[in-house]
């Protein structure tokens, strides 16, 4: 009779839950200090931009100055007039200012006489941009005024226009601030000399 062998399984050992529960202790903490860190993180970059936006790339106002205003054609018959107005547009931002089509309107004691189109362009960061500005006269519209011949008369014709530019500048290549430049300024044309001597300009910008 042979010897009854008691087999003898092997035991698993079981988890341990107190083992468990402190690994997931440890992977929420991690978690919770990414969070933060990156919370940090955002916040810091979040002050350096609104510093940025506020010293450095603060939208500073444009200037237009009207340098030189000459007569370059007048037919005193017809009343025709043309004139070639130098330009300068200075951009003081950190940022180029890009501007759509311009226009200005040419006014005789409150009425239109003419309107010049303008192209777009660019103004570079720092920078001044010169152009020249051609206006025409229209003599049929001058007739139509009742003063016409008393400022005739008195040798001189008192002219205005009004430049609008419309652009915007992009701070940090994705906030967009709109500017509209509007420049508003009187002639004096002479007859006798067919000149004009005398010019003065106001600027208005709406940020």
């Amino acid at each position: 009779m042979g010897e009854n062998k008691e087999q003898i399984s092997p035991t698993h050992d079981s988890e341990n839950p107190s083992s468990s529960n402190k690994s997931h202790d440890i992977i929420r903490r991690r978690c919770r200090r990414r969070i933060l860190y990156c919370g940090c993180v955002a916040a810091i970059v979040g002050v350096v931009i609104l510093v940025l936006a506020l010293t450095v790339f603060k939208v500073r106002e444009p200037i237009i100055t009207m340098n030189s205003v000459n007569v370059q054609r007048f037919h005193p018959n017809k009343l025709n007039l043309t004139v070639i107005a130098d330009v300068s547009f200075k951009n003081p931002n950190a940022v180029s200012f890009r501007y759509g089509n311009t226009t200005t309107t040419i006014s005789y004691r409150g009425s239109t006489i003419g309107e010049v189109p303008g192209p777009p362009g660019v103004a570079p960061a720092h920078r001044t941009k010169r152009m020249n500005l051609t206006m025409d006269v229209l003599g049929d519209k001058l007739l139509e005024s009742p003063n016409l011949l008393t400022d005739v008369g008195a040798g001189s014709l008192g002219v205005g226009s009004l430049t609008i530019i419309g652009g915007r500048v992009k701070i940090l290549g994705f906030i967009k601030h709109h500017v509209d430049v509007i420049l508003n300024c009187s002639y004096t044309f002479n007859i006798s000399t067919q000149s004009i001597p005398d010019h003065s300009c106001h600027q208005h910008v709406k940020l």
